[in-house]
């Protein structure tokens, strides 16, 4: 895809939307992880640590975009993506208490530097998913949305709080994405008897993908809250 491309500028747009959504943790991660520095030396790790951790994620999600072009590893890659895609829109159980606090500014940038990457697996699926092979898409999707995030975390947060609605979107938009990825493996492409039948079968493939994304998290919430009432 060339620069001035329709379908470069929609998927770069995808890549820093799906970012934002998965990931609003990285952030509070960040500010554990340089919580006892000093104010000039807090800034600092905040800055470096979010710069490896994009140098870091640029590079594993290039190499997980290079893998997918062997068969079935889309059709699991696109599975996963379903399954982040339905993490997505439940509630989140988990919490960060885990992350240390550093005193050392260069302790601190390691440690955010490693818990991105830890916690960004369903990012890099993602993002691969949506990058399609694209060096170009990789870098400027993860060198736009990464600063957006450590700068706007607050803003980004009240506004997916705000919007529940934002967040359900982002996880269909996951699962159309994981649609469109199932039909373009090169083995699913081979049994549904070539390019142009799974190219027919795209729209639709992801169109039921994004559905059964919102059904099955809709379900499953109900049925926590139903327990939970309960308990």
């Amino acid at each position: 895809m060339s620069i001035d491309s329709p379908a470069l500028w929609l998927a770069l747009l995808q890549i820093i939307w799906i970012n934002i959504l998965l990931s609003g943790d990285n952030a509070v991660v960040i500010a554990m992880a340089c919580r006892q520095l000093p104010d000039r030396a807090r800034k600092w790790g905040i800055v470096m640590g979010a710069g490896v951790a994009v140098g870091l994620r640029i590079l594993f999600t290039g190499i997980v975009a290079t893998l997918l072009a062997l068969p079935w590893l889309k059709l699991v890659g696109s599975l996963a993506l379903m399954w982040i895609a339905v993490d997505l829109a439940l509630p989140n159980e988990d919490g960060d208490d885990h992350v240390q606090a550093s005193d050392s500014l260069w302790k601190a940038v390691g440690t955010v530097a490693v818990a991105d990457i830890v916690m960004s697996l369903d990012n890099v699926v993602a993002v691969a998913a949506v990058a399609n092979g694209s060096w170009l898409l990789l870098g400027l999707g993860l060198a736009i949305s990464i600063p957006l995030i450590v700068a706007g975390s607050s803003l980004v947060m009240a506004v997916l709080d705000r919007f529940p609605l934002l967040v359900w979107a982002g996880a269909a938009l996951l699962g159309w994405v994981a649609g469109e990825m199932l039909v373009s493996d090169a083995a699913v492409v081979d049994l549904m008897g070539g390019l142009e039948m799974a190219e027919h079968w795209a729209y639709p493939a992801a169109a039921i993908c994004a559905l059964l994304v919102v059904g099955t998290s809709y379900t499953v919430g109900r049925m926590r809250k139903a327990k939970a009432e309960q308990a």
